[in-house]
């Protein structure tokens, strides 16, 4: 052992007596270093001057509390004593409180040994002091709880030191309190317990702390001698050492004496060189080792990475002498099992790869929502690490987004076998005879992928060649594969939620070793993990599409028919999920025709479904003729009364935050109006080419409230073209808004004249490849109504002239070759003109456009709307409007800045 400790030590620091002179500085601490006696001393030194301490500690407190409540006692016997001492009552009530009670005041504060008995009213003034310049003054103290019958104590701090006195009322035959008598006493009088018993305390402590000194002496020479003068510090040291080397090192460690007897043999050496039982303490060569190595040991030489054989192991052999620096004679050797290490060496490089191709199956399988495109991602991440080829088969309904057919339906493999549509493929080379891309397959249901569709487990063919059940799917194509050198696969499930999407095959060629079970289940679980990636992406294209469907069934199917502009549309749903954006195009009585565009904040079901809402919501107003200021504050009125209903019933989705554009074109006089609630402003191309961005008032989005909306007023030459669109059209992430309407500009500026080309040359230009929001385009090219379509009169206020009038129109229709609704046309203006003359005020005056059908249309400056109503048989006039609805398809009323206009439409008759 002392060979082994001074070779230790000469490693450590060494240890420094107290005579080889002072540490280091800023090192030293009483127990960080040294020996372990010294420790030993500092420590019970500590804990006897902590032990005094204490009770010295504790004898001051006694010694407090004792004092004050010896204090307290003896100021209430005196209190007391004299409150109750007779005449006390009668002296209190006298003329001369004073004179009567001060002497007997001071003979017993001499008597007790009290420093004061105070008698005084119930007010506080004393009668009695021992100053007799205090006496008449307000007493010092609470006497509060004695006056309400208590006995009330308290210490205080006064100019002669710490007092505790005590108040005590005094009382009449009836119980009343008439007077208070207060004693008290400095608490240092009572309490000195610590004078007496402070010299007995130190003397048990200096006797205890002899006896802790000498006591420690005797422990440091016998630990100093066992310890060979080692610290702590080097005694865990070469604790640690020992225990490093035995136990946590996978290497056998054997020492011989110099006798050539096994002293110490570890757990690693035992296995290694198979010793028996009892061992230790034998000679080397009555253990039965392999010649080789009973030579090495029993002879001491030394060695380094000497190769012995051990059976059916080789090990590797370093043996070194233990007497080089001192010690006893002997040697050491340490064993390695070379054969294990090349093997586990292998296998942790087998597992590394394995555990970085789940990790890169983890970020690179399900990147997007698409099963096409996660089943190609399967295909791709397991070549070349793991199989030369991998194939993707899935149900047909998996790839619509539908739930597949569950176990025991038509997609389990029963006597017909399973089909399955080959999804995916991916490989070290593009032309093994395998079944192509899109392939409609019929896994019989001897075959692999068949067998572990339906168990749920991955299946390993090690042997193609002489598997005929998976011979069975193809013959043909079976022979192929195996002439081309495919010699192994594993088919595993694409299982998850318990649903069974598919099935997904790894195959090998170029790598000589078949696949084994732990390939297996390293292809069930990255078929684990791409099935929950697939079943995302299934899930998401069936919610897609449905929220698809529900949003087109909510779009125009066809834009209606109308003259005033060529139009134009387009309809991009996102990649990652349906949104809200919308647009329409509806026509306005007069031939004018109103464009709306349209945004809801959000993605899915309900924004599509809110989509529809507003767009019927804007339909609905727009029948009402609006202007667009007024239309789009129905509309926010509208969405604010949703969005409170939605929160009454506990709905977190709202509409706040849609924007609509609402454009009103008259192709009569070319002026276009338009109004905005928070949405980007259409794009104006000229029929010169340049492109301009009008500044319409924006407002703010719908349901938010609060300020009116406003209009802005163009007038549009003929062949301009308006272009609506929204944001997810100009809007990239990390792009500003006014590159996107730059880039927006110069597509337009190159684009041909019509709607169509207009559209497909900004699709062309500004699609992104990555489309994250919805894009609706609308563009719409203005015509203008020839003006010999259209003819006005104005209308004296006189009925007279109303004959005039009807001769007109019936000359102007005659003109344009409609004599066949000429007496109708004059019907219903007569009764139109006379109700205005009748009611309204100002000039009247009367348009006929020649449209798609006839409009007639009579304006004057009232704001009074006509009403229709039902005459009795008995009444003179009321109905004119009945008539006008009669034999019009449609009639109505809008207003303008200047009054209203009264119009109805009839049908042309079919051109010849």
């Amino acid at each position: 052992m002392a060979g082994p400790l001074r070779r230790l030590r000469s490693l450590s620091p060494p240890a420094r007596d107290d005579a080889a002179g002072p540490r280091s500085p800023g090192r030293w601490s009483p127990l960080s270093e040294g020996s372990v006696a010294r420790q030993v001393f500092v420590l019970q030194v500590a804990v006897i001057l902590l032990l005094v301490l204490a009770a010295v500690g504790a004898l001051v407190l006694q010694a407090r509390t004792h004092g004050t409540v010896a204090a307290r006692e003896r100021s209430l016997a005196v209190a007391e004593g004299f409150a109750d001492s007779p005449g006390i009552v009668s002296a209190l009530r006298s003329s001369d409180p004073t004179a009567l009670l001060q002497p007997r005041a001071e003979a017993a504060r001499k008597g007790s040994g009290v420093d004061f008995v105070v008698v005084t009213d119930t007010d506080g003034i004393r009668f009695t002091h021992p100053i007799r310049n205090r006496i008449g003054k307000k007493f010092v103290g609470d006497i509060g709880p004695s006056l309400r019958g208590k006995v009330h104590s308290e210490t205080v701090e006064g100019t002669i030191g710490r007092i505790v006195q005590v108040v005590v009322p005094v009382t009449d035959a009836d119980g009343s309190v008439v007077g208070l008598v207060s004693a008290g006493i400095k608490v240092e009088k009572v309490s000195g317990i610590v004078d007496r018993q402070l010299p007995l305390v130190l003397g048990v402590a200096a006797a205890a702390l002899l006896l802790a000194t000498g006591g420690t002496a005797l422990v440091s020479r016998r630990l100093r001698r066992q310890t060979h003068g080692l610290g702590p510090l080097e005694m865990t040291r070469m604790y640690e050492h020992h225990d490093a080397v035995l136990h946590a090192v996978h290497e056998g460690v054997v020492i011989i004496d110099g006798d050539g007897r096994l002293l110490l043999a570890n757990d690693e050496a035992v296995r290694l060189l198979g010793l028996p039982p009892g061992a230790q303490g034998r000679p080397v060569g009555e253990l039965g080792l392999e010649p080789r190595t009973s030579e090495l040991l029993a002879s001491g030489r030394m060695a380094t990475d000497e190769v012995l054989p051990a059976g059916d192991r080789l090990l590797s052999v370093n043996s070194r002498p233990t007497d080089r620096g001192g010690g006893p004679p002997g040697w050491v050797a340490t064993f390695r099992d070379s054969t294990e290490l090349r093997l586990l060496s292998r296998r942790v490089d087998m597992v590394r790869k394995r555990l970085r191709l789940l990790y890169e199956a983890s970020g690179g399988i399900g990147t997007t929502l698409d099963v096409v495109r996660t089943a190609e991602e399967v295909a791709q991440v397991a070549v070349p690490g793991f199989a030369d080829y991998v194939t993707v088969d899935l149900d047909e309904l998996v790839l619509r987004g539908d739930e597949p057919h569950s176990r025991g339906g038509e997609g389990e493999a029963g006597s017909s076998g399973m089909r399955m549509r080959r999804t995916a493929f991916g490989g070290i080379r593009t032309d093994p005879p395998l079944f192509p891309v899109d392939s409609v397959i019929t896994f019989v249901p001897t075959s692999p992928q068949a067998r572990s569709f339906g168990s749920g487990r991955a299946v390993l063919e090690p042997r193609l060649a002489d598997s005929p059940g998976w011979q069975a799917v193809a013959p043909a194509r079976a022979a192929q594969v195996v002439d081309y050198g495919i010699h192994s696969l594993i088919a595993a499930p694409l299982s998850a939620r318990g649903v069974l999407l598919g099935v997904v095959t790894f195959w090998r060629s170029e790598k000589p070793e078949p696949f084994d079970e732990d390939d297996r289940s390293l292809a069930a679980e990255l078929a684990a993990r791409a099935a929950v990636s697939i079943d995302n992406a299934r899930r998401y294209t069936r919610e897609h599409g449905m929220a698809v469907a529900l949003q087109r069934s909510l779009l125009p199917r066809a834009l209606p028919e109308q003259t005033a502009v060529e139009v134009a549309s387009r309809y991009l749903p996102a990649q990652a999920g349906v949104g809200g954006d919308w647009f329409d195009v509806i026509p306005l009585p007069g031939a004018r025709v109103a464009l709306v565009m349209g945004d809801v904040v959000g993605h899915g079901l309900h924004a599509a479904a809110t989509m529809g809402r507003l767009r019927t919501a804007v339909h609905n107003f727009s029948a009402l003729d609006l202007p667009p200021e007024e239309l789009l504050v129905h509309l926010d009125e509208l969405v604010v009364r949703i969005d409170q209903d939605s929160v009454t019933a506990g709905d977190d989705q709202t509409v706040t935050g849609a924007t609509c554009l609402y454009v009103i074109y008259d192709p009569v006089s070319r002026n276009c109006v338009l109004g905005s609630a928070g949405h980007p402003p259409p794009a104006l191309v000229r029929p010169d080419g340049t492109v301009e961005f009008p500044d319409v008032p924006p407002g703010l989005p719908l349901g938010i409230g609060g300020r009116p909306y406003e209009s802005t007023e163009l007038r549009l030459p003929e062949g301009s073209r308006l272009v609506l669109f929204t944001d997810g059209l100009v809007e990239r992430r990390g792009q500003d808004i006014d590159t996107g309407l730059r880039q927006l500009g110069d597509a337009l500026a190159q684009a041909r004249e019509s709607a169509e080309e207009t559209c497909d040359a900004v699709l062309g230009a500004l699609r992104p490849e990555r489309q994250s929001d919805d894009i609706a385009l609308l563009v719409a090219r203005t015509r203008v109504l020839e003006p010999g379509r259209v003819a006005e009169w104005d209308v004296p206020s006189d009925p007279a002239a109303v004959a005039g009038v009807r001769g007109q129109v019936t000359a102007q229709l005659a003109e344009w070759g409609l004599d066949d609704v000429a007496f109708v046309t004059e019907l219903i203006l007569s009764e139109l003109i006379t109700n205005a003359i009748r009611y309204a005020t100002g000039p009247i005056r009367v348009r006929l456009l020649r449209d798609r059908s006839l409009i007639c249309e009579v304006s004057d400056t009232s704001s009074t709307s006509p009403h229709l109503r039902y005459a009795a048989t008995t009444d003179e006039g009321g109905r004119g409007l009945f008539l006008v609805a009669q034999f019009a398809e449609r009639w109505g009323t809008r207003y303008t800045r200047d009054g209203k206009v009264i119009w109805s439409e009839q049908a042309l008759p079919p051109e010849e």
